[in-house]
């Protein structure tokens, strides 16, 4: 069946383009929501207004998007959760909660299915990046901290971070004086 976009639809084109879709698809969704009509010869006359609507539209979100999506990367969430001593989460931090988060910080409403959008649930600690897709072309990641509820176990864990470093900072003064020797050799 084909049809004419009077708005953009996510994964089938934009609004006054003339795309051929499945009936069901066309009959059951794209039709009743509104975001198509069925294109007929009178309708194929109306795509230059459809699309010319769009196009001023898709600029005023352009810029919204792009302001918005800066104001994401900007952003850190932090989560505290019940882990493990291995840094694993006995729970998980969803992206219903991470959207929640989002929306609360930036004083916005984004839909929380559009957050993480693929990804699973978060389950271990640390930092992490999460995907939020505003539209099909403006994404942005959000920094997002999973810490340990227990003090202990965070102190743990600082402790095994301080040790990692401390071990490359020696590595890297042992491996220094080689790279010397190697240049004298040359």
């Amino acid at each position: 069946m084909k049809v004419l976009l009077k708005e953009d639809v996510y994964n089938v084109g934009y609004a006054g383009e003339i795309h051929e879709v499945a009936n069901g698809y066309g009959n059951n969704y794209l039709i009743p929501k509104g975001l198509a009509i069925k294109a007929t010869p009178n309708v194929m006359k109306q795509a230059d207004i459809y699309r010319k609507r769009a196009e001023a539209r898709r600029a005023e979100l352009e810029k919204k998007y792009t302001a918005l999506a800066a104001r994401i990367s900007e952003t850190t969430l932090t989560f505290t959760a019940k882990a493990g001593e291995t840094g694993r989460l006995y729970g998980s931090v969803t992206t219903f909660q991470v959207a929640d988060a989002l929306n609360e910080a930036l004083g916005t409403e984004i839909d929380r299915r559009k957050v993480g959008a693929g990804s699973d649930s978060l389950r271990d600690l640390g930092e992490h990046k999460v995907t939020v897709r505003l539209d099909a072309d403006h994404q942005a990641d959000v920094t997002v901290i999973i810490e340990p509820e227990d003090e202990e176990l965070m102190d743990l864990m600082e402790e095994v971070v301080e040790s990692d470093e401390v071990e490359a900072e020696a590595a890297v003064e042992t491996a220094e004086p080689e790279a010397d020797v190697e240049t004298a050799v040359a």
